[in-house]
């Protein structure tokens, strides 16, 4: 799978738009959509800032060969790594990526609501 074919299925796994990902890269939508269509070939340092958005490894990212594991996390902190198996390209198969992908990124803000509650009761009962 090619870098820009590993960017677009895991921003799209992540739920981010080209635009947000424009935007947050500091660059126009149609630079960043050909980054994904693999039209332009970005800077090292561009790389880098999409494999940190993205929450892979550059190393990754980068690997061209017929590795088909990526380590993605799902947090700001790095404490949630998931791994990705990227095996056929068939678009029926990234679909089903990009649901798993969801369903845990779901389950994850599932935990922090629990953990957001109880802290919240335990405030409620220190003030009362």
């Amino acid at each position: 799978m090619s870098v820009n074919e590993k960017i677009k299925l895991v921003r799209n796994a992540k739920g981010f738009t080209q635009e947000e990902m424009a935007e947050e890269l500091g660059m126009s939508s149609n630079a960043y959509g050909d980054i994904e269509r693999g039209d332009s070939d970005p800077r090292l340092s561009k790389l880098q800032k999409i494999s940190e958005k993205l929450g892979i490894n550059l190393s990754e990212l980068l690997d061209l060969n017929s590795k088909t594991v990526l380590n993605v996390n799902f947090n700001e902190q790095g404490k949630h790594k998931h791994n990705v198996y990227l095996g056929s390209d068939s678009e029926l198969e990234k679909q089903i990526l990009i649901c798993e992908f969801k369903d845990k990124e779901i389950e994850l803000y599932k935990q922090k609501v629990a953990d957001l509650t109880k802290l919240i009761e335990l405030l409620e009962k220190q003030s009362n």
